[in-house]
């Protein structure tokens, strides 16, 4: 008997948008999202993210290309791809004078789900995002991360097979959003549930993403495992804290870039490889003394620079 070939959580081909205006957001794209994981959308602003998943969740249509969720056409069967798919987008579009369990229990009912099964899984899901002490509380008494757990409530309701996730954590605090990131690992664990991720906080791709496509300028310019892609950075990013406050103008050679932070910091961008020697040496001579350094934490953040500035499409294509 021959091996069955997993179907695709996403499969995206030729897709393509031009708006009435001549403006071109997407230029003919294919993307294919493996079932199982979690998946990174980056891309700068303007890049063609929004109008993907805008398509995606039936928005606007296309003007060409096709869009298959789990193996169902979306533009041939839209009612039966929508049951595997969940989305929260960037805004909040929620009805401002309903309660929060209410809100959970209508969208379940666009999906067929009674009142009587869908308040067991509102209760769970609220409960598990810290709202259940707001069940009974009109929408729009909530504050803004409250409300950006009741959207990702509310696109769990019907159990979506996907689930894309547009700027999720966007003006949340810092524990808020750790406390997000693990209700959402539970879900892609426990349920199942396929996650692709928009993010401008790029340590939170780099941390939860196993695959990772870049869009800019209306095309795929990087669709690749996220170990491979950091490993094909040719640039590496330091931070240098000095042994005692200095306030004079610091002069380098033979380094990408750099720049002081404050008076007790310098951030240096050097060549993957090049020694640190070199570095230390003209801080030296400048009467600059290093007490400790480490790696900068956000890597996502340099590869957006390399894929820029030093061409790091075609150094992937050719690796």
């Amino acid at each position: 008997m021959m091996p069955t070939t997993e179907v695709p959580a996403l499969k995206i081909s030729g897709l393509t948008k031009t708006y009435n205006n001549g403006f071109t957001a997407l230029k003919g794209i294919d993307l294919t999202v493996p079932q199982g994981g979690f998946f990174a959308l980056l891309g700068p602003n303007g890049a063609g993210k929004s109008t993907t998943i805008g398509i995606v969740s039936s928005l606007f249509p296309p003007s060409a290309g096709t869009v298959e969720i789990f193996g169902v056409d979306l533009f041939k069967n839209p009612a039966k791809a929508k049951e595997f798919l969940g989305v929260v987008p960037q805004e909040f579009n929620f009805m401002q004078f309903e309660n929060v369990q209410d809100i959970l229990i209508n969208q379940a009912g666009y999906f067929g789900i009674t009142a009587r099964d869908a308040r067991p899984r509102a209760e769970k899901l609220l409960k598990a995002l810290g709202l259940w002490d707001k069940k009974d509380t009109k929408a729009r008494m909530l504050s803004g991360g409250m409300k950006r757990r009741l959207m990702i409530a509310r696109a769990l309701m019907h159990k979506p097979k996907l689930l894309i996730l547009d700027e999720p954590t966007a003006g949340v605090d810092i524990e808020l959003r750790r406390s997000m990131w693990e209700f959402m690992e539970y879900i892609n664990r426990e349920e199942q549930t396929t996650i692709i991720l928009t993010t401008h906080y790029l340590e939170e791709a780099e941390q939860l993403c196993k695959h990772i496509a870049i869009l800019d300028k209306g095309e795929i310019r990087i669709n690749t495992d996220m170990k491979s892609l950091l490993a094909s950075l040719d640039i590496e990013s330091f931070i240098l804290d000095f042994a005692k406050p200095f306030d004079g103008q610091i002069h380098l050679t033979n380094v990408v870039k750099f720049q002081q932070i404050d008076e007790l910091s310098l951030e240096v961008t050097l060549k993957k490889g090049e020694s640190l020697n070199d570095v230390f040496a003209q801080l030296s001579a400048q009467g600059v003394q290093i007490a400790s350094m480490r790696n900068k934490s956000n890597r996502l953040e340099e590869l957006f620079i390399s894929l820029v500035e030093n061409n790091l499409t075609e150094k992937l294509s050719n690796d």
